[in-house]
């Protein structure tokens, strides 16, 4: 998978700009505050349905704009295709959000739920605040969690999304003390769709622990030995969810929402060698974090034929040149597009001697400069 296109409107400093990067290693320069970020974050938006720097309606639009604007094309191939730039796929996307409402097209289709944007078009994004995959919040793990779910299970989405209509109508019925009967016809639901959702969650940990392993040795040999623990959202060893939401009821009535099930979900990454998550450092953090998203990128591609495209925002943050070079040499065997961000030319980059279309962002515009030459 390769954006041939991209085309941003009214987002941040850039009222109108297009831009086309190659297929292989791209590196996107600039000032402090030029707009560098920003045209990830445009893609990003597109494949996510929300910016990795907070809601859309927080600063995304262009001052006095009533939306921001995103056009993406891009081609679908997979590892047997000679040249991907000329096989494959091509598909077309745009996305017109205005922080609360928003309307978009898929290959000349109205789009009615984000997460079809999310479906079609895969794109892995590591940036400075990545880290808080493993020290943050809940809330992004089972993201993490869901975003390689939707690409290679076909009949995840629509169940994840039976259970989140289930969970909703059954928070409703708390807040209004609903009758009993009404609250188990939710329930059943949410443990029928909760079970099988569950069981994706915990098989995708499985498949995904011999790539993080691998990686992790690359990238972190301090960890040693590394698994993945997950969390399910209920003691699910011991009770299945249906008696766990019944066991929670007359909790659940009092506090006014539904405090087990998968909407509970966690994992965590336990390193043999680093006594504990607390313990590890703001770079072993986001080693972790970028392991963990390599790895799953990696997946994505031994499942469905293809490497989604990869974008490193600020890749020197907090990453020293050996560890920006290993990162660089796994990503140039996979042959995946990538996007780097960066005030200037990383010196990994030319160390590797290898070809890099170079992009200079200023002024809100982007213009193609001289290709990256390697050190002599």
């Amino acid at each position: 998978m390769h954006v041939t296109r991209l085309t941003i409107g009214n987002l941040r400093r850039f009222e109108q700009v297009s831009f086309a990067p190659a297929t292989g290693l791209n590196l996107i320069t600039g000032g402090n505050g030029a707009g560098k970020t920003s045209v990830l974050e445009a893609l990003h938006l597109m494949a996510y349905g929300r910016s990795f720097r907070g809601r859309v309606h927080e600063g995304l639009i262009r001052t006095g704009c009533p939306a921001v604007e995103v056009f993406v094309e891009w081609r679908t191939s997979n590892h047997f295709d000679t040249d991907p730039e000329f096989s494959g796929h091509l598909h077309k996307a745009g996305l017109r959000h205005g922080g609360q409402g928003w309307e978009g097209r898929l290959d000349g289709a109205d789009v009615s739920h984000l997460g079809e944007f999310c479906a079609a078009l895969a794109v892995v994004t590591v940036e400075p605040g990545s880290h808080e995959l493993i020290t943050g919040r809940a809330e992004e793990r089972r993201r993490f969690l869901d975003w390689g779910l939707f690409h290679v299970e076909p009949d995840f989405l629509p169940l994840w999304r039976r259970y989140v209509r289930a969970l909703k109508q059954r928070n409703s019925l708390l807040k209004t003390h609903s009758a009993p009967e009404e609250l188990e016809v939710w329930e059943q639901e949410m443990s029928h769709a909760g079970e099988r959702l569950t069981h994706h969650r915990q098989h995708y940990l499985e498949q995904l622990q011999p790539q993080l392993q691998a990686v992790l040795g690359a990238l972190l040999p301090a960890a040693v030995s590394s698994t993945l623990d997950f969390q399910p959202g209920w003691r699910r060893d011991e009770l299945p969810l249906a008696d766990a939401l019944l066991l929670a009821r007359d909790r659940d009535l009092a506090c006014g929402f539904t405090s087990v099930g998968p909407h509970r979900a966690d994992w965590r990454i336990e390193h043999s060698g680093i006594p504990g998550r607390a313990a590890l450092s703001r770079g072993q953090a986001k080693l972790t974090a970028l392991s963990a998203l390599l790895a799953q990128a990696e997946h994505h591609a031994q499942l469905r034929g293809q490497w989604p495209v990869v974008a490193l925002d600020d890749l020197a943050s907090e990453l020293d040149r050996a560890h920006q070079r290993r990162v660089l040499e796994r990503l140039l065997v996979s042959r995946a597009q990538v996007l780097i961000t960066g005030t200037e030319i990383p010196t990994a980059l030319r160390e590797l001697g290898v070809d890099v279309a170079v992009f200079h962002v200023e002024h809100g515009q982007i213009r193609p400069e001289t290709r990256l030459s390697p050190l002599p």
